[in-house]
């Protein structure tokens, strides 16, 4: 089988002969490939071991029939070697054991080296062995303001008060904490990028919390800076999600594709855009639970809303629910390619 590089030639706006689809969190629990090895092991262990980060990384390529595949990983992991302590606990989000609240706390913060994450970097090499060149592999890490939210709140959150308490609070604090984190992301996803990633991904998780006033002022800075410092010489995704009030905005931070949720109407965000980006999404995940038949109309809606425009990745607006039905993933792929090749037969 040769190389598959739709994915990559629609990043770059270039023709494809279907739309290209992968999926957020397309390596996980929903799979039983995935969890036969979870069963045995620690969640960081897997990401830690690169073994079992690359097979878990290979499961969802062959089983769905997807046009690229995503590095299995976590985004906190660069964050242990700057210093702050991370546990997760089963079936629980991760718990930060120091969290940062002051300016004394920003300063101890470390500085990390493109192999103070080497285990990733090998999970890459591997993972790219084995593809043996038949789809492109995407790495990825977490933005700066998604990082912080972590290190701030110390866990997940739905409020952002401690956060959002902080960055006005006390902004000189703030911005140097958002600098340090955004220094660290430049480094980690330049080490993925020469281990062999062939397109990275930027995920801005939480923004969405935020208002665009406070995004424009506090955010869109230092994710700017993270993408003025990304080896140039592969794709970069920005994915903001609930960001459909200031995608604009994020354009400006950079990237090569904007990723949408499904909360903004894809042609809508596309007449927004106003051009020289490529957009990836933006199916409801809850969609992949309704009967297959319901997840090839909506495949279609999106994709004539696209009306067969160059630069389209097709994805899910968030990750895949840990309860879908592989068939029905399975089913969402093969729709997006037919569908995809009758609509650009039409209009090519």
């Amino acid at each position: 089988m040769g190389f598959n590089d739709r994915f990559l030639r629609a990043c770059r706006g270039e023709p494809v002969d279907c739309t290209p689809i992968w999926l957020m969190r397309q390596a996980g629990r929903y799979m039983s490939e995935y969890r036969e090895i979870r069963a045995g092991h620690h969640f960081l262990e897997m990401c830690k071991t690169p073994e079992l980060a690359c097979q878990v990384t290979l499961q969802p390529v062959d089983k769905l029939g997807v046009d690229a595949a995503i590095l299995f990983a976590d985004i906190l992991l660069p964050l242990e070697p700057m210093g702050i302590q991370i546990s997760f606990g089963k079936d629980e989000g991760p718990v930060i054991h120091n969290p940062v609240r002051r300016r004394a706390d920003v300063e101890v913060l470390r500085p990390i080296e493109p192999d103070s994450c080497g285990y990733v970097n090998e999970a890459v090499k591997m993972v790219r062995h084995e593809l043996e060149g038949r789809v492109p592999l995407i790495g990825f890490a977490g933005a700066p303001f998604t990082l912080a939210s972590y290190v701030v709140e110390g866990g997940g959150t739905k409020l952002y008060r401690v956060c959002k308490t902080l960055m006005h609070d006390d902004p000189t604090t703030w911005h140097a904490l958002m600098d340090k984190l955004a220094d660290v992301i430049i480094v980690y996803l330049n080490a993925q990028i020469a281990a062999g990633a062939q397109a990275i991904q930027l995920f801005d998780s939480w923004v969405g919390n935020l208002s665009p006033q406070d995004y424009r002022e506090y955010v869109q800075p230092h994710s700017a800076k993270v993408f003025a410092h990304l080896d140039k010489s592969v794709p970069h995704i920005h994915f903001a999600n609930q960001a459909g009030a200031m995608i604009e905005l994020v354009k400006q931070a950079g990237g090569d594709v904007i990723g949408l949720d499904w909360r903004i109407e894809i042609d809508t965000a596309i007449r927004r855009l106003r051009g020289g980006v490529a957009v990836q999404g933006n199916l409801d995940p809850m969609v992949l639970f309704c009967r297959p038949e319901v997840i090839r109309e909506q495949a279609r809606d999106i994709l004539e809303r696209v009306g067969g425009r160059t630069g389209h990745i097709f994805n899910l607006g968030h990750g895949i629910h840990k309860d879908t039905p592989v068939t029905h993933v399975q089913a969402l792929v093969q729709a997006v390619h037919e569908i995809s090749a009758e609509i650009l037969g039409r209009t090519q």
